[in-house]
């Protein structure tokens, strides 16, 4: 079931209808969310939900068991318990295929006749997420950062919240946890700032990122065909696809959450406008930035050894980052060039050169520099996130200029004229440093914006619900 679809929006119409009418009634409404939730996911293939059950029920009883043990080796049992139980479930669904054919190819190669044990196995959508979030949960327990709750249908509701199950923002119990478990008031303010949400994540998906997806698409599926600047400008539309599509995925489940009564964490900060690379980090997929940094990083290390050992830890989650997304070279590769960028960032970070350059007089010059910086990165880093054979990298990565083609000022106009409103509207953003700063303008400015983005939505949105790209994640 898409967000984008007019069968999610009966189906929400539906819930938040018996969600208001049971307003205070904290029990009832939880086992709503838990039917709704398991209707939601459901709809994809109802097998997943026996997964979800399964993830479920395991890290809830070890969580219990967790909360009354004070042996530390019975508590580290535990807790490898739970990391084998979920990491066996994604790792057998994620990655079965891939090592498969690998292992088999590597067996050819050394001359030993091999066939691929092929097995029609289906990625769960959202299993990456919902994995990553109760593994947290069963961490903070061990770590004693909380206390698990005893409340089978609260757990249930937090692993398979339907606003951020498919593609997070990748939650802590912590934080969502309490929310479920206590009575939820809805304000006229959540109500304005969900409606907002709502509306600028359909904006971002379907007027920005599946128009430009045409322009991606049309390159990347007939890569031998298009030289030059097509190549640049497919990669660029990827890459503002790709934003549009997660980040407003992401404003669609804050919105959700917030008109029943829910805050969940932001997942985007204006990630183009990163200055370094540790901050750009700090602006995409937060949620996952943090979980790795907390559950990954810190537990290697973190920064506490010398250099040298920070940009080690660094680079070994970029990779488990990179295989997170995906079972394919392409995303190896992509933790290894992150790795690669955060590694050298470190490593001259802390270094002085012999400049002397007033850096407040010239900042109008300097930080546009910075993002520009930055903001290349992003090419090689989309290219490897998209393209689906090595053979397709290389092919697009030597034949890619900034000479135009015949197709280029199409591509272009298309790109411009999708992409403009979105960046004025950050650009605005990121000079109020306010996310919401659209809501705080005039009334009559402010609603022209909304109604803006309604006719756009209706008028050149993409009518076909295209499936959001970080659901085959």
């Amino acid at each position: 079931m898409l967000f984008n679809s007019l069968t999610f929006i009966i189906f929400f119409i539906i819930t938040y209808t018996l969600y208001l009418l049971l307003y205070r009634k904290t029990g009832w409404q939880n086992a709503l969310i838990l039917i709704a939730s398991y209707i939601f996911y459901g709809y994809w293939d109802w097998r997943f939900l026996t997964l979800i059950i399964i993830s479920t029920l395991v890290d809830f009883l070890i969580g219990l068991r967790l909360g009354r043990t004070e042996d530390e080796h019975a508590r580290k049992r535990l807790l490898a318990i739970s990391l084998i139980v979920n990491l066996s479930i994604l790792g057998f669904f994620k990655y079965f295929n891939f090592f498969s054919d690998n292992f088999t190819d590597i067996l050819n190669l050394v001359g030993m006749e091999a066939d691929p044990i092929t097995l029609n196995i289906i990625l769960p959508v959202g299993i990456s997420f919902y994995t990553l979030q109760t593994i947290s949960y069963t961490f903070d327990i061990y770590r004693r950062k909380m206390q698990p709750t005893k409340n089978l249908l609260e757990f249930a509701v937090f692993v398979a919240f339907f606003p951020q199950l498919m593609a997070g923002p990748i939650e802590r119990a912590i934080n969502l946890l309490p929310q479920i478990a206590h009575p939820r008031q809805i304000t006229s303010s959540q109500v304005h700032i969900g409606l907002y949400l709502i509306l600028m994540g359909y904006f971002k998906k379907v007027v920005v990122a599946d128009n430009v997806a045409t322009i991606a698409n049309q390159v990347f599926n007939h890569y031998t065909w298009y030289t030059d600047l097509d190549i640049f400008l497919a990669v660029m539309a990827f890459l503002f696809q790709l934003y549009g599509d997660f980040s407003g995925y992401s404003d669609i489940a804050r919105g959700l959450a917030k008109l029943m009564g829910f805050e969940l964490m932001v997942n985007f900060k204006l990630p183009f406008f990163a200055l370094t690379p540790a901050d750009y980090w700090e602006r995409w997929h937060i949620s996952l930035s943090s979980w790795m940094r907390d559950y990954l990083f810190i537990p290697l290390g973190g920064s506490r050894g010398s250099k040298w050992m920070t940009i080690r830890n660094l680079f070994i989650i970029m990779v488990i980052g990179g295989l997170w997304h995906g079972a394919g070279l392409n995303f190896i590769v992509w933790g290894i060039y992150d790795g690669f960028i955060l590694g050298i960032y470190l490593f001259f970070r802390d270094m002085t050169f012999p400049l002397n350059i007033p850096t407040r007089k010239f900042k109008f010059i300097i930080l546009p520099l910075q993002m520009f910086a930055m903001f290349s990165t992003n090419f090689f880093r989309s290219l490897l996130f998209r393209v689906t054979s090595t053979d397709q990298f290389d092919r697009m990565l030597r034949t890619v200029s900034f000479i135009p083609t015949e197709h280029s000022s199409d591509f272009i106009s298309t790109l411009l004229f999708f992409i403009t409103p979105l960046i004025l509207m950050e650009i605005y953003q990121y000079f109020k440093h306010d996310l919401l700063a659209i809501m705080k303008l005039p009334i009559i400015l402010r609603n022209l914006i909304y109604a803006f983005m309604i006719y756009w939505i209706f008028l050149y949105g993409v009518q076909e619900s295209v499936e959001f790209f970080y659901f085959q994640f």
